[in-house]
């Protein structure tokens, strides 16, 4: 790897081309360097854990309405969207697709300066290798440059410190994804991640306050913007340049101004691209940020017992959990039963409380209006806190992977006066955790969440196309999809008209 600095420039300055941060990117993208077999194994498990998440998500609002958009678009070649048959066209099949999975916040994560769920890069790139007929090995490599990028960008340069969505990362790396899928060239590549980022850098307050259905819209619609950035560059149309370093640009007055420098890690020529594999799934249906302590929850619950004798919680963390779904974000939604699904599930008191009662985590009955409006579950919520340890903060950021850690340190005190402390670096499902996911860990998430949604058959006949994803022929990747039944269909709430 190389770290590239990038800052502001100038327009006076002498700034070639080459030394800019979306032509760095755009070189890595058109690198024909072979994907390792463990990066293509990880890839095609990241596959099928997206193909889980869009069927539990199926019959929800958000995901039926973005549906609803994308039938209007059919389309020949075209590609595919989750749970129906027919083509339609890509841009918008990555838009109903890429809602699809990030509805219940369910699928892949990779922490550093920025956060990122790098699974988002999966729909914009299949849709465009369904339509423009690539093959699996097309698609395993063009994935395998989206997971980089992002995961590099995200490793170098933070956004949310400057109120700025991470999705700003996403668009630049779907288009890079869909440069390497269909094998362009640098100059494409550069316009293309030029106009993404541009066209996808967007507040924070998706992720704050009321939550909305739009934290699962936001990154559909950066790969969105992606397909058609890749579309508008492949006619000859630019970007503005240099989008990051420029005088009038990103870092200028969206991230730490004129005088930040930041410094991105790339791949070198010839270098493969593994950043898939510094990425985890979760277990959960959750942000991220409490895997670790709803699986912290469970193993404390026997020691401490009858849960009405607890006065506090304190739940020692990182600066990140604290503002981000702690009680340093100064949200009161965090606490409020009614509350979006959205914004509980950014708020960890909550999310703590009810693990510690149920002992597990469920992606709908945990968020049921009856379950969050319980009693019992807000008088424990009310009690439950966030603070900011410097300790956990310094390992959230480390560069050491065995010394990373996403989770916290309860301290439950009892109205005895008794104190119940216990800690929790990483989640069980984390490559580091008690119960890593593996192939098989993937297929038990698909199976259980495609229950009653995906009839059997279909489902075998999914796994058993996605496990030979890297040998599909042209053609052949329209299969890598799942239809479910009219009934199935039927149950999800009617889409009211809109525009289309």
């Amino acid at each position: 790897m190389k770290n590239h600095l990038v800052r502001t420039h100038r327009s006076a300055e002498h700034f070639p081309r080459e030394e800019q941060l979306a032509w760095r990117i755009a070189e890595v993208a058109a690198d024909t360097v072979q994907v390792a077999p463990e990066t293509e194994e990880m890839i095609v498990n990241r596959i099928i854990d997206n193909a889980a998440v869009a069927a539990a998500s199926i019959g929800r609002r958000p995901v039926t309405n973005a549906r609803a958009q994308a039938v209007t678009h059919p389309y020949q070649p075209g590609s595919t969207v989750f749970g129906i048959a027919g083509s339609y066209s890509p841009e918008w099949a990555a838009w109903a697709n890429g809602v699809a999975v990030r509805e219940l916040d369910f699928h892949d994560t990779f922490l550093a300066a920025e956060y990122s769920h790098p699974g988002d890069n999966i729909p914009p790139i299949l849709a465009v290798a369904q339509h423009a007929g690539r093959s699996g090995r097309d698609l395993i490599r063009g994935l395998a440059t989206g997971y980089e990028i992002q995961v590099d960008l995200v490793r170098g340069i933070c956004l949310h410190e400057h109120k700025i969505d991470h999705v700003a990362h996403l668009g630049p790396s779907a288009a890079a994804g869909i440069g390497t899928l269909l094998g362009l060239d640098t100059e494409t590549i550069y316009q293309a991640v030029g106009q993404a980022l541009h066209t996808t850098t967007a507040t924070r307050q998706s992720r704050k306050g009321e939550i909305s259905s739009w934290k699962a819209y936001a990154p559909a619609f950066a790969g969105k913007m992606a397909v058609e950035a890749v579309d508008r560059a492949l006619r000859g149309e630019g970007a503005p340049s240099p989008i990051w370093e420029g005088e009038d640009g990103v870092i200028a007055w969206l991230l730490g101004g004129p005088d930040k420098e930041y410094s991105v890690p790339l791949p070198g020529p010839g270098e493969p691209k593994r950043a898939i594999l510094d990425t985890y799934t979760k277990e959960h249906s959750a942000e991220y940020q409490s895997q670790a302590p709803i699986d912290l929850a469970r193993r404390m619950r026997d020691r401490i017992g009858d849960l009405e004798q607890i006065a506090s919680i304190v739940l020692h963390t990182s600066h990140h959990t604290h503002v981000v779904i702690g009680t340093g974000s100064g949200d009161p939604q965090k606490f409020d039963p009614k509350a979006s699904r959205e914004t509980l599930d950014h708020s960890v008191m909550y999310i703590f409380a009810v693990a510690l009662q149920d002992g597990s985590w469920h992606h709908e009955r945990s968020y049921a209006p009856e379950r969050a409006q319980r009693p019992d579950t807000i008088e424990l919520w009310q009690k439950i806190s966030t603070a900011e340890d410097p300790e956990w903060t310094r390992r959230y950021h480390s560069t050491d992977p065995n010394e990373r850690a996403f989770g916290a340190r309860a301290e439950v005190t009892l109205k005895s006066g008794e104190v119940i402390i216990d800690e929790l670096a990483v989640a069980d499902a984390h490559p580091l955790g008690a119960r890593p996911f593996t192939r098989e860990q993937y297929i038990a998430k698909f199976r259980t969440l495609a229950d009653g949604v995906v009839e059997s058959a279909e489902q075998d006949r999914f796994l058993d196309v996605v496990q030979r994803a890297g040998e599909l022929s042209a053609g052949e990747l329209s299969e890598l999809t799942c239809t479910v039944s009219a009934e199935v269909l039927a149950r999800a709430p009617k889409s009211p008209n809109g525009l289309f």
